[in-house]
């Protein structure tokens, strides 16, 4: 090691309304998988929360696609992507932005936000 490496835990707290009674330290830097529409579609979920050395402790959501689809009116009626995902982990969702920029013929940006024309 170079001395120089920057490592720190991240700290998630219980939910009891996505069934998760403890909180969730995730150590970084870590890897997360892309669970772009709410689901990890190279392993199933038994695979994903059983087997220990596949069970990260959080999953990367894509917070455009999640928005296509399934989208926002969904993700709302199960109460937000943990419910939708029955995922019990720690969840982070990027910022979009990375589309907003690539995307950018799509996009409508106004005060209020970003929205984009399905492509």
């Amino acid at each position: 090691m170079s001395g120089h490496a920057r490592a720190s835990t991240l700290f998630f707290p219980s939910r009891p309304s996505i069934q998760r009674a403890a909180p969730v330290s995730v150590p970084t830097p870590i890897f997360m998988p892309v669970g772009t529409k709410g689901s990890i579609k190279s392993m199933s979920y038994e695979e994903l929360c059983t087997a220990p050395s596949l069970s990260p402790p959080i999953i990367l959501g894509n917070t455009y696609h999640l928005a296509l689809d399934p989208g926002t009116d969904v993700l709302d009626e199960f109460g937000g992507l943990h419910n939708f995902s029955s995922w019990p982990g720690a969840l982070l969702t990027d910022s979009g932005g990375f589309q907003m920029v690539s995307l950018l013929k799509l996009a409508e940006i106004t005060e209020a936000g970003v929205e984009f024309e399905s492509p």
